[in-house]
């Protein structure tokens, strides 16, 4: 079967695309999703999306990680489904769709898509880290000169290792560069590498800075290898609320593969 794809990507974070609407795709042949999201057998991308019906909201978005599973929330993602919906005129600017951790809102201004990230409550404090989940477990941990760190060999070391076992976590290196901007490289679980940028990531890091005092600001620019996102958020006596990932999404291009 002739499947039509579109290639999008979000400060560098890339993804296959599928209008599943019509439930044409198989959500369980994940060998298959991970031979299109290989970059030299296939594709090539970071993730696997399925854009299907909702009864609920505008639209349903199914990840899967380049591995082929079907993965938890992918932030950058769900910005770039966003802009898939208003491009197949599901939307105009202005969004509500239903993720594997419950419902977002979505909206678009001037080709930037903001995001609505679920509320955080819980934020574990360690001497050299700091855990929570922004919809993917997410570890942030501070380093000198992140530029020149090696992310796949720590990350790698860091995700597999205890306390996160098989299931695995999402690793993030931080570098602050002023009051309010911090730079940021991820290792991400289920691509087992580094990607250019992490939605979830930088959302995860722009709250650990200010749940660990290193910025007073409630509005936090991340700079990624892909570029540069913003994360906007409110503190609250249970956590932070009202959290916004903010950034670019673009259609690179659409084809066609057998499925």
């Amino acid at each position: 079967m002739a499947m039509t794809f579109y290639k999008y990507q979000g400060t560098g974070n890339d993804f296959i695309i599928v209008d599943n609407r019509l439930q044409k795709i198989s959500k369980n042949n994940t060998k298959r999703i991970a031979e299109l999201c290989d970059r030299r057998f296939g594709i090539g991308a970071d993730g696997f999306i399925l854009l299907e019906n909702d009864k609920d909201s505008d639209f349903k978005m199914v990840y899967f990680n380049a591995d082929g599973n079907e993965s938890s929330m992918c932030g950058n993602g769900g910005r770039c489904i966003t802009a898939f919906a208003k491009y197949l005129g599901i939307i105009d600017n202005e969004a509500i769709f239903n993720a594997i951790d419950g419902l977002h809102k979505a909206k678009i201004e001037d080709h930037t898509v903001h995001l609505h990230m679920n509320d955080i409550t819980k934020i574990d404090v360690f001497d050299r880290h700091l855990f929570l989940d922004t919809g993917s477990p997410h570890h942030v941990e501070m380093v000198n000169d992140v530029k020149a760190y090696n992310v796949k060999e720590m990350g790698s070391k860091i995700r597999y290792g205890s306390p996160y076992g098989k299931a695995g976590s999402n690793v993030n290196f931080v570098e602050q560069v002023s009051e309010n901007i911090f730079a940021v490289r991820t290792y991400e679980r289920g691509v087992e590498d580094e990607t250019l940028s992490c939605g979830t990531g930088v959302t995860a890091v722009a709250i650990a800075m200010h749940k660990g005092n290193k910025t007073k600001a409630n509005e936090v620019d991340l700079k990624t290898p892909g570029g540069d996102l913003r994360v906007t958020f409110e503190e609250h006596d249970d956590g932070y609320k009202n959290v916004w990932l903010i950034g670019p999404a673009v259609q690179v291009y659409k084809g066609e593969i057998e499925w």
